[in-house]
């Protein structure tokens, strides 16, 4: 066999190792981001929290970015499907600024002081831990694939850790100080982040092509 095609076998099994973790990871984040919408959730409602609330939402978002990208790699050829997957990823970026900024402008505009809320202090600690690993293991592994999904997959991880210190911030502040209107402020900049986000995935400018 030529030193070409063993190059060539070789290329081909280090991209199937790279669609494996790529499937992992996107497993990981929806497990981890289905167990934190149920808590976030929960925990906004028992509190009265919008911006808890919220947090649960985006983590909704996260399931559903995470679940384009195992979809594109159940097919054996996924780069086949790397389009359609970008596409759906910048709907995902969309509806998390949509999200995120309707749950920010209402809680400022209503004015609402959420009660303190323990659990999910503890849980936007716990993902501002999380989060950031898991989206440079997805970065790192969109970028070797070149696939613009993956590293958009890891961009939304990323939001979700800024998300996680903005409700943080406002769950200690308003905990603290009284000062309720913190953390939707700091959503609508996330918002905004996210909006981008969407306009660049959808150009395919998240595409990192080694």
């Amino acid at each position: 066999m030529s030193t070409h095609t063993h190059a060539v076998v070789a290329d081909a099994d280090q991209r199937r190792r790279l669609g494996r973790r790529a499937r992992l990871l996107a497993g990981t984040s929806v497990a981890y981001n289905v167990a934190e919408a149920v808590v976030a959730i929960t925990a906004g409602l028992v509190a009265g929290s919008v911006a808890l609330l919220g947090f649960g939402l985006d983590s909704v978002v996260e399931v559903s970015s995470g679940l384009v990208v195992l979809w594109q790699f159940r097919h054996p050829r996924p780069e086949s499907r790397e389009l359609r997957a970008q596409r759906l990823m910048a709907g995902a970026f969309l509806a998390l600024a949509v999200v995120v900024t309707f749950e920010s402008t209402r809680a400022l505009v209503t004015g609402r002081e959420p009660e303190s809320s323990p659990v999910g202090i503890g849980l936007a600690a716990l993902s501002l831990v999380v989060m950031p690993v898991l989206s440079w293991a997805q970065r790192r592994t969109g970028r070797a694939l070149g696939s613009g999904a993956v590293v958009a997959d890891s961009t939304q991880t990323l939001l979700c850790t800024y998300l996680s210190a903005v409700v943080l911030a406002g769950l200690l502040l308003n905990a603290g100080l009284g000062w309720g209107w913190a953390d939707p402020l700091a959503g609508l900049v996330v918002a905004g982040i996210a909006l981008r986000e969407a306009r660049d995935t959808w150009r395919g400018e998240g595409c990192c092509v080694p």
